[in-house]
């Protein structure tokens, strides 16, 4: 049960607001708008800690795609006080793991180590994200390291189609670029250019720096604030960026040739937003449709079909818009006989909804992997700092419970009604395009 929230009187330098605290949990806001939100855990020996920067590809210009990856690549190749390869070394030498994703809305950059190496990674992390020296040589190594991921990422069709799908979902629009931007992009920005845009994102209010483990709040926000301090030229402001919901309808179709031993194929609609009120329903639902081996999907095309070993469904939840999609891979000669099979599960859910049965079992999957996923120090700071970055709050696992206790066999099924009877889209990577 959730301790009731305790205001202490005491501030600490360069602190805006009181201290906020539950039994583990604390949150605090720096005058220049930054938030450092902690997670105590005593009982373990690590501290996973990070930035979390509320720009992601979807922020950038369509000239400028690719900006934010490529500025996650560069914040490891050094500062003024350090090289590439002293950091790598620093990190190693304590065991730690040092790592960095771009998402569509936001990029974070983190550590795990032992909680007597929290410092060290602290000044590391405040290093990189504040001074980073972007030396032309540097910059130039890692554009070519970029273009071999983007080829990487061409060669993986079971990854290119989750591309191609948000495309078509999104057209016209920076949900539907990849995170990775383009060969012509990346080739075309030079270190100002990335210079310039770290300044114009990465300040604090845009900022999100989260830790869990056994360590002191109180010695998170000092480090902070110390980094934040011995930044070159300082950092303060800055604001989350403006966004617009996506206006063009989706395609219908898109189909992508590939010589590969598979198809690869996505049937999706577009969906709730990612603070939508019915995005808990949407989350049973999913579960039901394609969440694990008990669902729907699962069972009728893999178990009793044997026409995929991969298939699941998955939802998206971005700030004005959010989707939702069904996956399988499989031989193309089957193409067809699962888009039916989908399609017509689709349609039979949207037309009677989900029983008391599925819905019990989906919720008691959703508390337990919650609770597993809660294991470990790394996994609850990605959950602090993705909460407070992208909701402004830090639900406790029985408040999230209680959510998902409010939804009911009729809301799941309007939700299924409305949602699975849109316009669909339909996306296929592979030999089996041509069954479009």
């Amino acid at each position: 049960m959730r301790a009731p929230a305790v205001v202490l009187a005491g501030t600490l330098a360069g602190v805006a607001s009181p201290l906020v605290t539950t039994e583990a949990l604390s949150t605090t806001v720096l005058d220049n708008g930054l938030t450092v939100v902690t997670e105590r855990m005593p009982a373990v020996r690590s501290v996973a800690m990070g930035f979390w920067v509320g720009t992601g590809s979807v922020d950038e210009e369509r000239t400028e795609s690719g900006a934010s990856h490529f500025l996650e690549h560069l914040l490891f190749k050094g500062t003024p006080s350090r090289s590439a390869r002293q950091i790598a070394e620093a990190v190693d030498a304590v065991g730690g793991d040092i790592n960095a994703f771009t998402a569509k809305e936001y990029t974070a950059f983190y550590v795990r180590s032992l909680a007597d190496d929290a410092d060290l990674g602290l000044e590391i992390l405040s290093d990189i994200i504040w001074s980073p020296s972007f030396r032309p040589e540097e910059v130039e190594a890692e554009r070519q390291v970029i273009l071999e991921e983007i080829l990487m990422h061409c060669d993986e069709p079971a990854d290119l189609v989750h591309d191609v799908f948000a495309a078509a979902l999104f057209p016209d629009h920076p949900l539907g670029r990849e995170v990775l931007g383009d060969e012509p992009n990346v080739l075309a920005m030079g270190p100002q250019h990335i210079a310039a845009f770290h300044a114009g994102h990465y300040r604090p209010a845009n900022l999100v720096f989260a830790a869990a483990g056994n360590i002191e709040h109180g010695r998170v926000v000092a480090g902070i604030q110390a980094g934040l301090d011995q930044a070159a030229g300082g950092r303060s402001g800055g604001a989350h960026p403006q966004r617009t919901a996506p206006r063009s309808a989706p395609e219908a179709e898109r189909g992508v040739e590939r010589p590969t031993e598979q198809a690869h194929l996505i049937v999706g609609v577009r969906g709730p937003s990612r603070s939508a009120p019915e995005r808990h329903a949407l989350t049973i639902l999913d579960h039901v449709l394609g969440g694990g081996m008990s669902s729907r999907l699962f069972q009728s095309i893999r178990e009793e079909r044997g026409l995929a070993y991969s298939v699941y469904s998955y939802r998206l939840g971005f700030e004005h818009s959010g989707g939702y999609a069904v996956y399988a891979g499989t031989s193309p000669g089957q193409v067809r006989e699962v888009l039916d099979l989908i399609m017509a599960e689709l349609d039979r859910v949207a037309g009677g909804g989900i029983t008391e049965v599925e819905l019990s079992a989906a919720r008691s999957h959703l508390r337990g992997s919650l609770a597993l996923g809660l294991e470990d120090s790394g996994a609850r700071m990605s959950r602090i700092a993705h909460s407070q970055l992208i909701h402004g709050e830090i639900p406790t696992v029985d408040e999230i419970d209680s959510r998902l206790a409010a939804v009911t066999v009729d809301s799941v099924g309007e939700l299924a009604a409305s949602l699975l009877s849109a316009p669909r889209t339909t996306v296929v990577v592979g030999p089996g395009s041509g069954a479009l």
